[in-house]
């Protein structure tokens, strides 16, 4: 916290810039890349190298204020099933247009509420994904969890599917900050549904908090930290809040007055990492911990750790099928994302057209920039000459981009040949010293804060 004024100095506070879980963000697609390409990238895929799947469930029976997520309410379930009799038509077109063999590395559910749906639910959506995607060697399988969603047959179910994490969202136990953020979640439901997931079997238990709430103090930070400690996560994501009414209607029913200022916002992350640190986490990147021996410390060790839209991850599959309304596939041609909306993306595959509406194609320097920025992001560094065994002299191009960096956030930026580094307690400028890298900043695209 001693370098608060030197790090005001240098914009941290003002500055809004990307989250850089993908080079191009999302903010860069177009139109011009949707459906056509999504079909031609899935026919090219290698069967012989796995992929990842990511399916995405909109539906919540509570709307959380603070959420910026594509997601819509329900009360009942007949939305819910009828959906899912839609993704299992999207399935269809794509095993139809895949070629035969592949099988896939990792699957993740997210949402909205993923445990909305009902145990027959849960198996009938594993066993169409299994139709399409038989799991490759070291298959792992994540789900987001809502605690207030969830029993045990439902966690059971999951379980029998083969889900091998479970990702709870928790935010902030202080029943103050809850309110202000309309999601109410005692520490007893939760501690309850850890309880059932760890009788169930689930091996790895992530937990996802939020830093820079309404109302939220170190004091209540510090004893949802307490708590969450007590479930012994292997892992834990500890994002800032962002801030978007613009792009979240629903936020403009938080208070703003409310909202920790820029001090106060960069204190808690500070403190909250500290605390976990201390605990006997590892600090992986920027936003995320992990237990000595998790997959995801073993991969930050040996230099394998990655970055994808569910941000760090040991994910080393090249392919990332996204499936549902609002979805995003990662191919090694560029990015397409499905219709954003339910309707819509109900439209198009009801018409048999893949859903994909808007996306990106990348170029050989689109490609390099890319790394660059998984590089800082992941290791705090990166290395031009490393670079160049991936991307050939080309790669040496960035020089300047390197220069330029290390002279605007000097000291906490050091340049040595063609290495630059960001000094640890620099680290919360590292999404600012990223978009250095960044040719894709969308005129009038406004972002989330920086620290």
């Amino acid at each position: 916290m001693e370098h608060t004024e030197s790090l005001r100095a240098l914009g941290l506070f003002d500055a809004r810039v990307p989250r850089y879980t993908s080079y191009p963000t999302a903010a860069a697609f177009t139109p011009d890349t949707g459906a056509s390409f999504q079909s031609r990238m899935l026919e090219a895929l290698d069967p012989k190298e796995p992929v990842s799947v990511y399916i995405h469930i909109p539906f919540c029976e509570r709307l959380c204020w603070f959420c910026a997520c594509h997601t819509q309410g329900t009360k009942t379930l007949g939305p819910v099933e009828s959906y899912i009799e839609t993704l299992e038509a999207e399935l269809e077109m794509v095993r139809a247009t895949l070629p035969d063999g592949l099988k896939i590395g990792r699957l993740h559910w997210g949402g909205g509420t993923p445990t909305i749906l009902s145990p027959e639910m849960i198996h009938r959506l594993a066993e169409a994904v299994r139709r399409v995607f038989p799991p490759a060697e070291g298959y792992e399988f994540s789900v987001e969890i809502d605690p207030t969603m969830v029993d045990r047959a439902k966690i059971d179910a999951l379980a029998a599917e083969g889900m091998s994490r479970a990702s709870i969202g928790i935010q902030d136990f202080d029943p103050a900050v809850q309110k202000a953020i309309g999601r109410q979640q005692p520490f007893e439901i939760t501690r309850a549904c850890v309880e059932d997931l760890r009788a169930a079997g689930i091996t790895s238990l992530n937990t996802d908090l939020v830093y820079g709430l309404p109302h939220q103090s170190l004091a209540c930070i510090e004893d949802t930290i307490d708590k969450v400690l007590t479930f012994a996560p292997d892992r834990v994501a500890l994002f800032g809040y962002a801030h978007v009414p613009w792009v979240s209607k629903r936020q403009k029913l938080i208070d703003e007055d409310a909202l920790p200022g820029d001090v106060a916002r960069y204190n808690l992350a500070t403190r909250a990492g500290e605390r976990f640190v201390e605990a006997g986490l590892t600090a992986i990147g920027i936003d995320h911990f992990a237990r000595p021996g998790d997959k995801l410390t073993t991969a930050l060790e040996a230099g394998r750790l990655r970055r994808n839209f569910q941000g760090y991850t040991t994910d080393t599959c090249r392919t990332l099928i996204g499936l549902g309304a609002s979805s995003i596939s990662r191919f090694s041609g560029g990015y397409v994302q499905n219709a954003p909306s339910t309707a819509a993306y109900k439209q198009r595959i009801a018409k048999g057209v893949f859903p994909g509406a808007r996306g990106y194609q990348l170029s050989a320097e689109d490609q390099l920039r890319a790394r660059a920025i998984e590089h800082l992001m992941c290791a705090f560094a990166l290395d031009l000459d490393d670079l160049s065994q991936e991307f050939g002299p080309h790669a040496q191009e960035l020089l300047s981009c390197l220069r330029e960096v290390a002279t605007r956030f000097a000291p906490f930026a050091k340049l040595t040949g063609k290495r630059i580094e960001i000094a640890p307690e620099g680290r919360s400028l590292t999404r600012m010293i990223a978009s250095a890298f960044d040719q894709h900043v969308p005129e009038g695209v406004r972002y989330s804060r920086a620290s």
